[in-house]
Protein backbone atom coordinates (compact mmCIF):
# COMPACT_ATOMS: atom_id res chain seq x y z
CA UNK A 1 0.00 0.00 0.00
CA UNK A 2 1.37 3.40 -0.98
CA UNK A 3 1.21 6.11 1.66
CA UNK A 4 3.64 8.38 -0.14
CA UNK A 5 2.35 11.78 -1.19
CA UNK A 6 4.72 11.67 -4.14
CA UNK A 7 3.46 8.22 -5.17
CA UNK A 8 7.04 6.91 -5.25
CA UNK A 9 7.53 3.79 -3.21
CA UNK A 10 8.43 0.14 -3.80
CA UNK A 11 4.98 -0.49 -5.30
CA UNK A 12 4.97 2.57 -7.55
CA UNK A 13 6.69 3.82 -10.66
CA UNK A 14 7.42 7.41 -11.64
CA UNK A 15 4.45 7.24 -14.03
CA UNK A 16 2.10 5.79 -11.42
CA UNK A 17 1.23 2.56 -9.70
CA UNK A 18 2.41 -0.68 -11.26
CA UNK A 19 -0.60 -2.67 -12.39
CA UNK A 20 -0.04 -6.36 -13.00
CA UNK A 21 -2.33 -8.88 -14.70
CA UNK A 22 -4.20 -9.76 -11.48
CA UNK A 23 -4.82 -6.06 -10.79
CA UNK A 24 -6.06 -5.62 -14.36
CA UNK A 25 -8.40 -8.60 -14.08
CA UNK A 26 -9.75 -7.30 -10.74
CA UNK A 27 -10.30 -3.82 -12.20
CA UNK A 28 -12.00 -5.26 -15.26
CA UNK A 29 -14.24 -7.55 -13.20
CA UNK A 30 -15.36 -4.77 -10.84
CA UNK A 31 -15.79 -2.33 -13.75
CA UNK A 32 -18.07 -4.73 -15.63
CA UNK A 33 -19.82 -6.13 -12.53
CA UNK A 34 -19.61 -3.44 -9.83
CA UNK A 35 -21.99 -5.28 -7.48
CA UNK A 36 -19.89 -8.44 -7.31
CA UNK A 37 -18.56 -9.28 -3.86
CA UNK A 38 -14.90 -9.80 -3.03
CA UNK A 39 -15.48 -13.49 -2.27
CA UNK A 40 -17.10 -14.14 -5.66
CA UNK A 41 -14.41 -12.10 -7.41
CA UNK A 42 -11.68 -14.14 -5.73
CA UNK A 43 -13.41 -17.38 -6.80
CA UNK A 44 -13.67 -16.25 -10.42
CA UNK A 45 -10.07 -15.10 -10.51
CA UNK A 46 -8.74 -18.19 -8.74
CA UNK A 47 -7.08 -16.34 -5.86
CA UNK A 48 -7.61 -16.26 -2.10
CA UNK A 49 -10.20 -13.83 -0.79
CA UNK A 50 -7.49 -12.08 1.26
CA UNK A 51 -5.38 -11.62 -1.87
CA UNK A 52 -8.27 -10.06 -3.77
CA UNK A 53 -9.11 -7.77 -0.83
CA UNK A 54 -5.47 -6.74 -0.36
CA UNK A 55 -5.15 -5.91 -4.07
CA UNK A 56 -8.38 -3.87 -4.03
CA UNK A 57 -7.19 -2.03 -0.93
CA UNK A 58 -3.84 -1.29 -2.61
CA UNK A 59 -5.56 -0.04 -5.77
CA UNK A 60 -7.83 2.22 -3.70
CA UNK A 61 -5.07 3.51 -1.41
CA UNK A 62 -2.81 4.35 -4.35
CA UNK A 63 -5.56 6.25 -6.15
CA UNK A 64 -5.99 3.85 -9.09
CA UNK A 65 -9.53 3.06 -7.93
CA UNK A 66 -11.18 6.32 -6.93
CA UNK A 67 -14.64 5.17 -5.96
CA UNK A 68 -17.09 2.32 -5.65
CA UNK A 69 -20.32 4.25 -6.18
CA UNK A 70 -22.72 3.92 -9.08
CA UNK A 71 -22.18 5.71 -12.39
CA UNK A 72 -25.06 8.12 -12.81
CA UNK A 73 -26.59 9.22 -16.11
CA UNK A 74 -27.30 12.97 -16.32
CA UNK A 75 -29.72 12.22 -19.18
CA UNK A 76 -31.73 9.77 -17.07
CA UNK A 77 -31.82 12.36 -14.28
CA UNK A 78 -33.43 14.85 -16.68
CA UNK A 79 -30.35 16.72 -17.93
CA UNK A 80 -30.02 15.77 -21.63
CA UNK A 81 -28.08 18.89 -22.74
CA UNK A 82 -24.30 18.79 -22.25
CA UNK A 83 -21.97 21.69 -22.96
CA UNK A 84 -18.33 22.58 -22.54
CA UNK A 85 -17.49 26.03 -21.21
CA UNK A 86 -14.12 27.64 -21.79
CA UNK A 87 -13.64 30.29 -19.14
CA UNK A 88 -11.22 33.19 -19.20
CA UNK A 89 -10.31 34.28 -15.69
CA UNK A 90 -9.60 37.92 -14.82
CA UNK A 91 -5.89 38.49 -14.13
CA UNK A 92 -5.28 38.38 -10.40
CA UNK A 93 -8.62 36.72 -9.65
CA UNK A 94 -7.08 33.27 -9.29
CA UNK A 95 -8.41 29.85 -10.19
CA UNK A 96 -9.33 28.81 -6.65
CA UNK A 97 -12.17 31.32 -6.24
CA UNK A 98 -13.59 30.34 -9.62
CA UNK A 99 -13.29 26.63 -8.84
CA UNK A 100 -15.04 27.15 -5.49
CA UNK A 101 -17.85 29.02 -7.24
CA UNK A 102 -18.22 26.28 -9.88
CA UNK A 103 -18.29 23.57 -7.20
CA UNK A 104 -21.42 25.22 -5.82
CA UNK A 105 -23.32 24.75 -9.09
CA UNK A 106 -24.84 21.26 -9.31
CA UNK A 107 -24.91 21.30 -13.12
CA UNK A 108 -21.11 21.68 -13.30
CA UNK A 109 -19.91 18.08 -13.56
CA UNK A 110 -16.18 18.77 -13.76
CA UNK A 111 -13.72 21.61 -14.24
CA UNK A 112 -10.06 21.77 -15.20
CA UNK A 113 -7.35 24.41 -15.37
CA UNK A 114 -6.13 24.36 -18.97
CA UNK A 115 -3.51 25.78 -21.31
CA UNK A 116 -4.23 27.40 -24.65
CA UNK A 117 -7.32 29.46 -25.35
CA UNK A 118 -8.95 30.10 -21.99
CA UNK A 119 -7.89 29.38 -18.44
CA UNK A 120 -10.44 26.85 -17.22
CA UNK A 121 -12.69 24.30 -18.88
CA UNK A 122 -15.97 23.05 -17.40
CA UNK A 123 -18.39 20.36 -18.47
CA UNK A 124 -21.96 21.27 -17.60
CA UNK A 125 -25.41 19.77 -18.11
CA UNK A 126 -28.86 21.33 -18.37
CA UNK A 127 -32.50 20.34 -18.78
CA UNK A 128 -32.84 22.25 -22.09
CA UNK A 129 -31.06 24.88 -24.16
CA UNK A 130 -33.01 27.56 -22.28
CA UNK A 131 -31.92 26.00 -18.99
CA UNK A 132 -28.34 25.99 -20.28
CA UNK A 133 -28.53 29.79 -20.42
CA UNK A 134 -29.52 29.78 -16.74
CA UNK A 135 -26.52 27.56 -15.91
CA UNK A 136 -24.17 29.82 -17.89
CA UNK A 137 -25.57 32.89 -16.11
CA UNK A 138 -24.87 31.22 -12.74
CA UNK A 139 -21.33 30.43 -13.85
CA UNK A 140 -20.81 34.03 -14.99
CA UNK A 141 -22.03 35.37 -11.63
CA UNK A 142 -18.46 34.85 -10.38
CA UNK A 143 -16.67 38.23 -10.74
CA UNK A 144 -13.38 36.46 -11.45
CA UNK A 145 -14.69 35.15 -14.78
CA UNK A 146 -14.07 37.59 -17.59
CA UNK A 147 -15.44 35.66 -20.57
CA UNK A 148 -17.13 32.35 -21.35
CA UNK A 149 -17.28 30.47 -24.64
CA UNK A 150 -19.83 27.65 -24.88
CA UNK A 151 -19.86 24.58 -27.10
CA UNK A 152 -22.91 22.30 -26.98
CA UNK A 153 -22.31 18.57 -27.40
CA UNK A 154 -24.56 17.03 -30.04
CA UNK A 155 -23.69 13.37 -29.48
CA UNK A 156 -21.34 11.28 -27.36
CA UNK A 157 -18.96 9.39 -29.64
CA UNK A 158 -16.79 7.84 -26.93
CA UNK A 159 -18.15 7.97 -23.37
CA UNK A 160 -15.80 8.49 -20.43
CA UNK A 161 -13.71 5.36 -20.13
CA UNK A 162 -10.60 4.25 -18.33
CA UNK A 163 -10.81 0.46 -18.62
CA UNK A 164 -8.85 0.32 -21.94
CA UNK A 165 -6.15 2.41 -20.25
CA UNK A 166 -6.01 -0.03 -17.33
CA UNK A 167 -5.65 -2.91 -19.78
CA UNK A 168 -2.71 -1.17 -21.48
CA UNK A 169 -1.04 -0.30 -18.16
CA UNK A 170 -0.24 -3.90 -17.23
CA UNK A 171 3.49 -4.09 -16.53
Amino acid sequence: MCNSTTKRCADCTVEGVRVDDLDRRLIELFATEPRIGVLEASRRLGVARGTAQARLDKLAASGVVTGWGPDLSPEALGFPVMAFLTLEIRQGAGHDAVATHLAGIAEVLEAYTITGAGDMWARVVARSNADLQRVIDRVLAEPGIERCTTVIALATQIPHRVLPLARSAVS
